[in-house]
């Protein structure tokens, strides 16, 4: 198949690419590169040996959108492409709904135009809210979000849902993601957010590295173990495959389905800052900060629909 991958050169969306590439699908890169670098596309080329289609905009552009499905003969679309920081949305909430929602219904409208009913969506395990239970389900309906990331990823979600229920040549996959962590077994790619990370293994590797003086860890009064923030922890290798086997099973047949991808068991903040320590021989500093507005205290998947291999249970 040949697809075009909206944040292509982000975290997740290339190590996807690897795997698609792996794979034998064509792929076709979209991306402003506001989280990401353009140097993530020579990188690219030495894993998979070949030179990858890139442009650089936005999807909110319908001009960039047209030329890329005018010049390209795309079969189907992995979106990622989205602002993904939960306490930033909280901050800065119309700057979120814009990109991920008003972008989301434009990259729909030129798909439409241009003749193509297949995507898979970039979602995220916010969607469940805080449904006072764990572990979340498939089956469990999305809640009441508790950041605006959240809210977009579910209106997003609503709305392919809508678009497919009004055209039913439509094919919606949507990917609820628990928390990708890892990179790629080669070193090239990895997760690089410009700037402070908001994820927790980055932050402690600019730590690790000197860059940054120390960890901040946001809240030690969870009703956790040790009172830290609880995640389910996934592979990006395994998330990218999870695109790859969703897309063989579910790409272009006609309805909305849906998938948890974790691994279905849970980390706090502390046992991975010890991990990290046990493994590198290094003292990570830390600081016990405020909770984060929107964060909850434990994410947990079930994953009874995608059961491929796990990097983090099982490293090789």
């Amino acid at each position: 198949m040949n697809i075009l991958v909206t944040g292509g050169t982000g975290f997740i969306g290339s190590h996807t690419v690897v795997s698609l590439l792996k794979s034998g699908h064509q792929v076709v890169i979209l991306d402003n590169l506001c989280n990401s670098s353009i140097n993530i596309l020579p990188r690219l080329k030495t894993i998979t040996g070949q030179e990858i289609p890139f442009y650089q905009g936005d999807i909110r552009d319908r001009e960039i959108l047209r030329r890329i499905f005018a010049e390209n003969r795309i079969d189907s679309v992995i979106h990622f492409a989205g602002l993904k920081a939960v306490g930033e949305s909280v901050a800065e909430p119309i700057k979120y709904y814009d990109n991920n929602v008003s972008g989301s219904l434009v990259l729909a409208e030129e798909m439409a135009r241009a003749g193509v009913f297949s995507i898979v969506f970039s979602s995220s395990a916010t969607v469940y809210g805080d449904p006072g239970k764990v572990p979340y389900t498939e089956d469990m309906p999305p809640g009441d979000t508790t950041s605006p990331y959240g809210a977009s990823k579910s209106m997003v979600e609503r709305i392919l849902t809508d678009i497919q229920k009004a055209d039913p040549r439509w094919s919606m996959i949507l990917l609820r993601y628990f928390n990708p962590i890892g990179a790629h077994e080669s070193g090239l790619i990895g997760e690089q957010p410009n700037g402070i990370p908001n994820n927790l293994l980055p932050y402690i590797c600019q730590v690790a590295a000197g860059k940054l003086p120390q960890l901040a860890v946001f809240g030690d009064d969870y009703p956790t173990p040790d009172g830290t923030g609880m995640r389910d922890y996934i592979h990006v290798m395994d998330l990218a495959e999870g695109h790859v086997a969703a897309m063989k099973a579910k790409g272009g047949v006609a309805g909305v389905h849906l998938f948890n991808l974790g691994s279905g068991r849970a980390y706090s903040v502390l046992e991975i800052i010890r991990a990290f320590e046990a493994a590198s021989g290094l003292t990570i500093p830390y600081e016990v900060k405020p909770r984060r507005a929107g964060d909850l205290g434990v994410l947990l998947c079930r994953p009874f629909l995608y059961k491929g291999a796990n990097r983090l249970a099982n490293p090789a």
